[in-house]
């Protein structure tokens, strides 16, 4: 009988391994039925993900993308919370990064890997690490410094293993564009329902983003990759991607939101220094220009000087216009908060200069250091946010060495992005590359002046990516091919 049955059975692995799988699909999706709920096919799910993992893991590179604007934050039990499905795929991914590369079944250049932004990026970390060991919460800095390695493996090591041409980086962006744009569909009709109403938009965007700062962000940052890609390829693809750019500039448009609506000309006004080599006396320009406002405020508390009225510092959720004047006056309640807490991080480097109070350790550190003639009517701050400046952030929380760090890592990529414009040819894949992702790199540098997203997934992803393929561009002007 035994002998009988297993002839009826195919003989080939394969075979009985596909055999297997429809088997418990079909037993899942009864027992889901059945029950009514979607968690019996499960096993399912897991078993596809494991086949993906020892076949072709490259493949969640890319699906990690093509899910990274549906990414929701979930709570974790202990106060703790988790990017879902970006953070579990940038788990796996790590995993599979670091395995491949110790089984030297793929390979990236040694020039690249010393190349100075992976240094900086390293000495960044090793920093983070000095500065954890005296964090007021370690915990709490121990789940950064894991976040930050396994951003840093998918998006740097990952980049520089599966981006190798500049096909892939329109793919990679493309793939972006898409999920991003069905957001903005669904936004829109949403948004729509409120008649596009400011006061309405951070309802609209719920729950793919936290807020319409992040949307907006994201829709920016990606103009870039759409405006080289229509220049970079033909027929259908160029017609989506012109597609593509009209939903989201809609969707920027419609999210009312002020940074990430100037940063597009402030990216072009960089090109233009970029063009005429100037990047290095803009930098010097803003140094002297952060020296002086700093030595100004800091001298005789002058900063006192522009307190708030608490009475009149409003917000005015119901008309655009008004919210715009009411920033100029210093009567905007968002604008005006942000002052309160760039006081409180101010006092916080004070106390500590050398190592902060620790990674991930603003809130609710900061609230001992506050001052309350600048407090708003909103100061009570339940949704948690920290310091709504990324640079006072990081001086905050790992002090003077961590924040220099940081500028210098700005200052180098930007400094590359001129050395890179000039050695390449007009009209050519890698200049489109290199300006898509160095005008990328300035539209989240610049929110970074106004909100700390260099940990948001869908930010900060595209923040490491940027940086990773200027050493990417850098290879093709050197004429070096890296076989897959």
């Amino acid at each position: 009988m035994n002998q009988r049955l297993a002839s009826l059975l195919p003989q080939d692995p394969a075979q009985r391994t596909f055999l297997g799988f429809v088997g418990l699909l079909l037993l899942s999706g009864a027992t889901a039925l059945l029950l009514d709920t979607p968690l019996a096919l499960l096993p399912v799910a897991l078993v596809v993900g494991l086949l993906v993992v020892l076949t072709e893991w490259r493949l969640l590179y890319y699906l990690l993308f093509l899910t990274l604007a549906f990414s929701r934050e979930l709570p974790l039990p202990g106060g703790f919370s988790m990017d879902v499905p970006s953070e579990p795929l940038l788990l796996v991914l790590t995993g599979c990064l670091l395995a491949t590369l110790l089984l030297r079944q793929g390979h990236i250049a040694g020039r690249e890997l010393r190349h100075p932004l992976v240094i900086i990026l390293l000495l960044m970390l090793l920093w983070s690490v000095v500065s954890a060991t005296f964090s007021v919460d370690t915990t709490k800095s121990v789940k950064y410094l894991l976040a930050k390695t396994w951003y840093l493996v998918p998006f740097g090591l990952g980049t520089l293993l599966l981006v190798r041409r500049p096909a892939d980086v329109w793919r990679l962006a493309g793939l972006y564009a898409i999920s991003a744009s069905l957001t903005v569909l669904i936004t829109a009709a949403k948004h729509a329902a409120h008649g596009f109403s400011f006061e309405s938009v951070n309802e609209a965007v719920q729950p793919w983003y936290r807020n319409h700062v992040i949307y907006a962000t994201v829709l920016a940052l990606l103009l870039p990759f759409a405006l080289y890609s229509i220049r970079s390829t033909r027929g259908k693809e160029k017609t989506a991607w012109w597609i593509a750019a009209c939903i989201l500039l809609f969707g920027l448009i419609t999210s009312y939101t002020r940074a990430s609506v100037l940063s597009l000309p402030v990216a072009g006004l960089f090109y233009y220094v970029v063009r005429l080599r100037q990047t290095r006396l803009l930098l010097l320009a803003v140094l002297v220009a952060v020296l002086t406002g700093a030595s100004y405020f800091l001298s005789q508390n002058n900063y006192m000087l522009y307190a708030p009225n608490f009475e009149k510092t409003v917000f005015n959720g119901e008309n655009f216009e008004k919210h715009l004047e009411a920033t100029y006056k210093l009567q905007d309640v968002s604008g005006m908060e942000r002052v309160y807490r760039w006081v409180a991080a101010a006092r916080m480097a004070a106390d500590k200069p050398l190592v902060g109070s620790g990674p991930s350790t603003f809130y609710p550190e900061y609230k001992r250091y506050t001052v309350r003639s600048f407090r708003t009517y909103v100061s009570e701050n339940p949704e948690k946010s920290t310091t709504h400046n990324y640079f006072l952030l990081v001086l905050a929380e790992q002090g003077f060495p961590g924040v220099l760090l940081f500028i210098t890592l700005l200052c180098a990529a930007l400094i590359t992005i001129e050395t890179l414009y000039h050695r390449t040819r007009p009209g050519t894949q890698p200049r489109y590359v290199l300006l898509a992702c160095g005008m990328s790199f300035v539209v989240i540098v610049f929110h970074l002046l106004l909100n700390e997203l260099v940990e948001v997934d869908k930010i900060g992803s595209f923040f490491f990516i940027n940086l990773f393929l200027l050493i990417r561009v850098s290879s093709w002007t050197r004429g070096e091919v890296v076989k897959l």
